[in-house]
């Protein structure tokens, strides 16, 4: 059961956002006012552009958290251990019905 995130804004358009609150932020009274004003010219929530920003800060190296690569892998990771666990207790549940078999099969000779 997982969600599946749309990607309404081409990557393009969040890179250029991001570069132009890092570029203007300086013009404003703080990064947050420069997110709000950009925000609004391009047409998402302030607080999505805010999440490019910090993911970007991030992917610099000048916000302390898991990059996007490092976020790649920890899903790519969890996934993985989701089918294994899947296939463990497919294993398991096979693994006692032939046992329940083979004990049937003795009791009855």
């Amino acid at each position: 059961m997982t969600k599946k995130r749309s990607t309404r804004y081409a990557s393009e358009v969040r890179e250029r956002a991001v570069r132009m609150v890092l570029e203007h932020q300086g013009d404003h009274a703080s990064q947050w006012a420069a997110i709000g004003s950009i925000a609004a010219k391009i047409g998402c929530t302030a607080e999505t552009l805010r999440g490019w920003v910090r993911q970007a800060e991030r992917d610099r190296g000048v916000r302390v958290g898991p990059t996007s690569e490092e976020r790649e892998r920890i899903k790519t990771l969890e996934r993985e251990v989701r089918e294994l666990r899947r296939a463990n207790e497919i294993l398991r549940k096979a693994s006692a019905y032939f046992a329940m078999a083979e004990l049937d099969r003795r009791s009855k000779s």
